[in-house]
């Protein structure tokens, strides 16, 4: 069986507004904007929430995570993302991403129930936070209970498609949401996932290093071995790597 572009979306989990513009050359269907990649995505800021929506061509969900670590929030977090939110649908984006659990690792399904009103009539995606909770099954049934549109997971995996058993299962179990394979997806496997899982959205970064154009470096800063993080070059999304994905699928014969 051979994919047509029509029967399969792809998101891409872009980091700034360059990413959102290699997305949409790419041929993209929306994008998932983050900011803080390294703390597995937080809420970007106003400014480039804002020059993304005005690309246009391509819809721009919107992660709304106050700080990295774990996903339960306190009363004072989750009050701040209420108003990410209410920002967020004034700013004009075409769908909300985020996720809440519970210390005992169940969905926070009170402050998701909350989260979903304020976003309406935005879609809604529950992210990886997923990947964390106690019981996936369980947790898919709150999910749907609250009117989560789509679910991004991994399969509680390091990677989609060695969490690709689970995804199925979720994939055969789910009626309202949909599950959205996510975390390590490549040309060289979406495919292979697609087949495995039988979803038909999927989500991938397709990020390459991007090196400074920095001429002058500072000597106390331009030794990687003693930061953690590089101080010059960045990622971001590449056209050639998310093209290729989509082409890959289209050619697919299982």
């Amino acid at each position: 069986m051979f994919f047509r572009r029509e029967d399969f979306r792809i998101e891409v989990c872009a980091n700034s507004v360059n990413s959102v513009l290699a997305a949409k050359a790419a041929g993209a269907d929306r994008v998932e904007l983050c900011a803080g990649m390294p703390e597995g995505g937080t809420t970007p800021s106003y400014g480039c929430i804002a020059e993304a929506c005005a690309v246009g061509g391509i819809a721009v969900h919107v992660i709304v995570r106050p700080r990295g670590g774990d996903f339960l929030y306190d009363e004072v977090e989750k009050r701040e993302m209420l108003r990410d939110i209410r920002m967020l649908k004034e700013m004009g984006v075409k769908g909300v991403v985020a996720g809440m659990l519970r210390a005992d690792g169940k969905i926070d399904e009170a402050f998701l129930r909350q989260c979903v009103q304020e976003a309406s009539p935005l879609p809604f995606t529950f992210h990886r936070a997923f990947d964390r909770c106690v019981d996936p099954m369980e947790a898919l049934t709150v999910l749907e209970a609250c009117g989560v549109a789509r679910l991004l997971t991994s399969g509680q995996a390091s990677d989609a498609l060695r969490g690709a058993d689970l995804i199925a299962r979720l994939q055969r179990q789910a009626r309202r949401v949909v599950i959205m394979p996510g975390c390590g997806i490549t040309s060289g496997n979406i495919a292979r996932i697609a087949e495995k899982t039988g979803t038909r959205e999927f989500h991938l970064s397709g990020r390459v290093r991007q090196e400074s154009r920095m001429s002058f470096r500072h000597p106390e800063f331009d030794h990687e071995e003693q930061v953690r993080v590089d101080g010059y070059a960045y990622d971001v999304s590449s056209v050639q790597k998310i093209s290729s994905a989509i082409k890959e699928l289209v050619s697919f014969e299982s």
